[in-house]
Formats: structure tokens, C-alpha cells, sequence
């Protein structure tokens, strides 16, 4: 057993890290006060690679490749490294890769992959991932979007919110979900299951309308934005996978997904402790430096432990994925780290505020952009109740 990351890991982290607090943190504060999306870094990690760590070479990635990436556990570093410099940042990447690559790359045809992966790895392009409605969030299946076939056409109806890279200016497409089979026999009984598929949406498509950017507690930089589709069509080969697949797909496509939100969690809660260290280390009171205090150094132990105890669980989700384990392990160990990690990192932003006081409180330190981003990571991609409800199917408990 080993509980280490390998050489190549760790040089890889150093690679992110140095990137990140040279081409991200001097300008973090300003962007996120000005709501501004950087295209340029995007372009930036693409050519550092970050997002074609999974993506096989002959699409312009790194998987198979003799480099330090290749494997979800570098992409799981890239993320961690990236969302303790700024989490907006660190969910670009991580939708840009795992709701935006990933559902291209897992179900896609080779013509699909071959129109779309190489933009998409290389920076030049994002792509969104379409699943959330006003109606639909932790119920993903019971979307209401619809799209039906004409003359080899789908024609799609309906609106998506809370969709992460949808808007960018170098936005290339959405995958949508949308009810495709018959809403019932005819209405003489009751309405049968959905069949649910997924459709590539091109950016641009007459019908397809991206609604003004929201207005959000935190992740000020990230892209958000909802989408409505009316009469959006699409040729039918756009159809990701088997008709009907959609269900199946979003959610293997969520239990990456989750490791991954994971690594931003642990990213913030590292940050959250070193800042605090430093600072409990420089501040006074009482002549002692507050580090003195067994109130901050206790709360501070505290919070290492949990760290600790994130990173771990995050980094054996992410291996159990690269070693090929059963899905069930993987969804399992993907639930466990998102739940802890993504708490965890919540109570480490209010650990964080704490030791600075005042001074946690005001927006020209770190900690403050951290305490409003933290939130949304017990709520994206499966919120915290959904966890445990996962976790206790697991457990084979008959749960609703």
C-alpha cells in the first residue's frame, strides 16, 4: 500500500501550482470584483495541457502518453492546485473537462470526437453540459426539455439553468438532455417513463438563446448562464450515443464529476489552512502571536485533520477510477469524498474567517472570496442530502 502520489505527480503539482500564483493570483481579486471571464488563461491551460489530461492523443491529449498527465488523478491535482489559488478558475477547468469533454469523449462517435475534442483540449473552445432545469436539479430526470425528430431534424423546446461555460466568447457547444420518447400511450393511461437522450448543441444555432449571466453569491469569475431552446434544430446526428442513453450517461458523467469537485473542495480547504497558519503566526494580541492561543491552534489542528482526511479520500476515489475498479466502488468512494470534502471545506472557510476577525470580513483578503465560494460545492453535482442518499444505497439501505 501507498499513500503518496507518485514523483511524476508531484512535479506535475509543482508545474500547476507555479502556473496558477503567476498567471492567476495576481489578477484573481480584480477579476472576481469586475465579474471578468479570463479567456487568455483558458487558452493559457490549454497549452499547459491541463485540459487534455484524459483525452487520448490522437484528439491533441496526453492519455498514453510517457508525461506526467494522462490519468484522472493529474486532472484531480490540476483542479486541487487551481481552486487553492481561486475556484472560479478551478471549475472551469473542472466543467471544461468533466461536463464538457467528458460526455464528447465517453459516448461520442469518432466523428464527433474528431469535429470537437481537438478545440476543446487544446483551449481554444469550452463546451457545457445542459442537465439542470428550474424543476430539475437534484431530480435530473424529471427534465422537461423535449426534442423530436423531423425530417431528420431534432427539433428542441424548453430551458436549462445553472449551465457552467455556456456563455463564454469561445463557447463551442452544449450537450443537452431532453426528453425524446412519447410523453404517453395517447393519454388513455398513465405517462410512461421518460426516455431521456443527449444532443449536441452547437453554439450559435438559431432557437438556442443564452439568458444574461446570473448574478451569484460567489465563483464570481466562472461562467453561468440559463438556456432556453425554442424550435432549436439540430441535424440528428448530434445524438450523443443510443437514443434513450441519456439517463445512463449524465450519470456516469456525474460520478467523475464528483471526485473532481472534490479536488476544488480540498484546493480551498489547503488554502483556508495555509493563509490561516501564516496569518495566526503574524498577528498579535495580548503581545503573543494569536497561533498562541489554544482557541486558534486547537481550531487550526482541527482543521489540518480534516484536510488530511479529504485529500485522502478524494485522491482513492480518483485511483480506484484510473485502476478500473467496478463502477458501483467508484460511485461509492466518489459520493464519500464529494460529501467530505466539499463539508469540509465549507467549515474550514468559517474556521478561516475566524482567525482573521475583521479583517476575514473584508474583500481585499483571500478568505473572504473563499467563505462565498465555498457554498455552492455542497450543491453542485449532486448536493450533500444526494450523497447520503447515495451512500446509503450503498450501504444496501432501501432509502428514498
Amino acid at each position: 500500500m501507498t499513500f503518496e502520489l507518485s514523483e511524476d505527480h508531484e512535479v506535475f503539482r509543482k508545474v500547476v501550482r507555479d502556473f496558477a500564483e503567476r498567471e492567476v493570483a495576481p489578477h484573481v481579486a480584480r477579476w472576481d470584483r469586475e465579474r471578468h471571464f479570463p479567456v487568455n488563461v483558458v487558452r493559457a491551460m490549454g497549452d499547459l495541457g491541463l485540459f487534455g489530461l484524459v483525452v487520448p492523443e490522437q484528439y491533441g491529449g496526453s492519455a498514453g502518453s510517457d508525461s506526467a498527465g494522462g490519468d484522472f488523478t493529474s486532472l484531480c491535482v490540476a483542479i486541487e492546485e487551481l481552486g487553492r489559488v481561486d475556484q472560479s478558475i478551478g471549475i472551469t477547468l473542472e466543467a471544461g473537462v468533466g461536463l464538457g469533454i467528458n460526455p464528447i469523449l465517453t459516448f461520442g462517435t469518432d466523428e464527433q470526437k474528431q469535429q470537437w475534442l481537438p478545440d476543446l483540449v487544446a483551449g481554444r473552445a469550452l463546451a457545457g453540459f445542459g442537465l439542470t432545469e428550474a424543476e430539475a436539479g437534484s431530480d435530473a430526470g424529471a427534465t422537461r426539455t423535449r426534442a423530436t425528430l423531423d425530417g431528420g431534424m431534432w427539433s428542441i423546446d424548453g430551458a436549462k439553468a445553472f449551465i457552467t461555460n455556456s456563455g463564454t466568447e469561445i463557447t463551442s457547444l452544449v450537450t443537452v438532455t431532453a426528453r425524446t420518447g412519447a410523453e404517453s400511450d395517447g393519454g388513455s393511461r398513465e405517462r410512461s417513463p421518460a426516455e431521456i437522450s443527449s444532443i449536441i448543441v452547437p453554439a450559435g444555432t438559431p432557437g438556442f438563446t443564452v439568458e444574461p449571466a446570473y448574478e451569484k453569491l460567489g465563483w464570481h469569475i466562472s461562467d453561468t448562464h440559463g438556456l432556453s431552446f425554442d424550435d432549436c434544430r439540430v441535424p440528428e446526428a448530434n445524438l450523443l450515443g443510443r437514443r434513450g442513453d441519456g439517463f445512463r450517461q449524465f450519470l456516469a458523467v456525474l460520478d467523475d464529476g464528483r471526485i473532481a469537485i472534490a479536488a476544488l473542495a480540498v484546493g480551498l480547504a489547503q488554502a483556508c489552512l495555509d493563509l490561516s497558519v501564516r496569518y495566526a503566526g503574524e498577528r498579535q494580541t495580548f503581545g503573543l502571536a494569536i497561533g498562541a492561543r489554544q482557541a486558534v491552534a486547537f481550531s487550526l489542528s482541527d482543521l489540518a485533520v480534516s484536510v488530511e482526511a479529504a485529500r485522502l479520500l478524494t485522491y482513492k476515489a480518483a485511483w480506484l477510477k484510473d485502476a478500473g475498479r467496478p463502477a458501483a466502488a467508484i460511485k461509492q468512494a466518489a459520493a464519500i469524498a464529494k460529501l467530505y470534502s466539499t463539508e469540509a471545506a465549507v467549515a474550514a472557510t468559517r474556521v478561516a474567517t475566524q482567525v482573521f476577525g475583521g479583517n476575514g470580513f473584508m474583500e481585499e483578503y483571500p478568505v473572504a472570496r473563499f467563505y462565498r465560494d465555498a457554498k455552492i460545492l455542497e450543491i453542485g453535482e449532486g448536493t450533500s442530502e444526494v450523497q447520503r442518499m447515495l451512500i446509503a444505497r450503498g450501504l444496501g439501505l432501501p432509502v428514498q
